[in-house]
């Protein structure tokens, strides 16, 4: 992997959604992206965490812009999560960061607070969530986006569909558009389809 990346080969963004960890998934998922044959970039979801931010902020009265960056927070703690489930993943705040993992074979899993706290074209609200950050980082790589879900959906729906059905967050469709984005989304029942992707071979 790390000769793949160095060679200027892009890597696909994975955002592997927090809810796979209280599905039981998360293991299986993150082992099946260590041993990818191409470079991939985890973005993980905010999961419990950022579900605990969003309950508390009717009670302690934080505005919008707040909880967004609390929300990065709960990614960074995703994050941590992972690193801790597989000695290959290393937590990145740059693209300098992902480069020098890949460099020593390392999955680089990003914490996005640092690259996005000022970036204007992400809205700072729940409207934007790991989602829409997945696809920001896509577009600064010119990479192919990967969604992680813990349900299975028709892989003949479009994107603006599933944001309409809540599957992906509402502000997804308007990056995708904008970067000319390639993605693809995964459910329960995608595992052989999601290796061939990280093995090269679709």
């Amino acid at each position: 992997m790390d000769e793949s990346a160095a060679a200027g080969v892009r890597p696909l963004v994975v955002k592997v959604g927090g809810s796979l960890a209280e599905t039981g998934r998360m293991a299986s998922v993150l082992a099946t992206i260590v041993s990818a044959k191409v470079p991939v970039v985890i973005v993980p979801g905010g999961g419990p965490f950022a579900d605990a931010i969003r309950a508390l902020q009717p009670t302690m009265g934080y505005d919008d812009g707040t909880a967004h960056r609390l929300a990065m927070l709960a990614m960074r703690q995703m994050a941590e999560f992972m690193s801790a489930q597989q000695e290959r993943l290393r937590i990145v705040e740059t693209l300098e960061d992902m480069s020098f993992a890949f460099r020593q074979s390392q999955v680089p899993v990003w914490a996005p607070l640092r690259m996005i706290s000022a970036d204007e074209s992400i809205a700072a609200n729940w409207d934007a969530t790991s989602d829409s950050l997945a696809a920001r980082l896509a577009e600064l790589l010119d990479a192919r986006l990967l969604l992680l879900k813990s349900v299975d959906v028709d892989k003949t729906e479009s994107i603006n569909t599933l944001a309409e059905r809540s599957v992906v967050d509402s502000v997804l469709p308007s990056i995708v558009a904008r970067g000319c984005l390639s993605w693809s989304i995964f459910g329960p029942s995608d595992d052989a389809r999601l290796r061939a992707i990280l093995n090269g071979e679709g």
